[in-house]
């Protein structure tokens, strides 16, 4: 399938998941009906039930030296005003003596995805929500270890990190604005905390929303294929950082730091894929990363990719 298909779905008001790589050239599509025939499990639950588990990841993340040659390549990119902000992430191999199905029964997130055995994802971020008229979304910029002094305060008044998701929310509020009318920022810049193995983390997050009208179900692909990829995890603007990230990280994203989600016939709910674990030929891999602005440190930046290397 792909996306003018699902302006058909929607227009019959057909139940169906959808997941989208980063990219947004590979689409799958299952309906409801169809889900148990699937080797595939998906959870939305914005207050879902917590289960306490004490399973831990062995990672091998890339080496410092390595990972600080991308970082000035991209510093060096946003000098040159080629990008903004660029969300720079990596792959971490990791060991784990869990399935990809126990991973996904035991991680606690907002939003889980069990892909058969190519990957599972575990997000605490929501891409975009459809109700009644307006859409909804909810970008997040900004990470901090909460048992740090002050750590509420300290990353709400940091100007590099105020500056990093003034940016995100306006490339955020700029895609709302290609598919819908009287765009406003509902909540700035408001804090969550995230369970994250054997830490807790502090992620701030904005809300955005815009009217699309009654008729927005038969136009449910055009809207997602609008918006694609998510601003909050590729940076701005948005088509010279693609290629941008293209070049640097040196690995495919794929399904990482796609979208997935539900449209039920009435609503639509659907989270960014981070927090996301793929079962590659040589072992599980573990993709993470975030945001570069020109006031980022490289040490800082290495530390946050680590820090997202959890299961929650």
């Amino acid at each position: 399938m792909n996306f003018s298909d699902l302006n058909t779905l929607g227009k019959q008001r057909k139940p169906f998941l959808f997941i989208s790589d980063f990219k947004a050239q590979q689409l799958e599509v299952i309906l409801l009906e169809e889900l148990e025939k699937e080797d595939v499990e998906f959870c939305i639950d914005e207050n879902y039930e917590y289960h306490e588990h004490n399973h831990y990841l062995k990672t091998h993340p890339i080496n410092f030296e390595n990972y600080e040659e991308k970082f000035k390549n991209v510093i060096e990119k946003i000098e040159s005003g080629e990008t903004y902000i660029l969300n720079l992430t990596q792959a971490t191999p990791i060991e784990s003596q869990l399935s990809l199905k126990e991973i996904y029964s035991l991680a606690n997130a907002h939003y889980k995805l069990r892909f058969k055995d190519k990957f599972v994802c575990f997000s605490p971020e929501k891409f975009i929500q459809i109700k009644a008229d307006r859409i909804h979304t909810y970008p997040m910029k900004g990470t901090i270890d909460s048992s740090l002094p002050n750590a509420k305060e300290q990353i709400l008044h940091d100007a590099k990190e105020m500056a990093e998701h003034i940016m995100v929310v306006d490339l955020l509020r700029n895609d709302l604005s290609i598919i819908s009318r009287d765009v406003r920022v509902e909540e700035f810049r408001y804090i969550t905390e995230i369970e994250a193995g054997d830490k807790n983390l502090l992620q701030v997050s904005s809300h955005i929303s815009g009217y699309v009208g009654d008729d927005w179900h038969e136009n449910i692909g055009t809207i997602l294929n609008s918006i694609l990829p998510a601003g909050s995890i590729s940076g701005a603007p948005k088509k010279s950082t693609l290629e941008i990230i293209e070049d640097v990280e040196g690995y495919e994203r794929g399904f990482f730091s796609g979208v997935f989600g539900f449209y039920d016939g009435e609503t639509l709910d659907s989270g960014v894929m981070i927090r996301f674990i793929e079962n590659s030929n040589n072992g599980y891999i573990y993709k993470s990363g975030g945001g570069i602005t020109l006031d980022s440190e490289a040490k800082l930046e290495y530390n946050e990719l680590e820090d997202k290397i959890y299961l929650p």
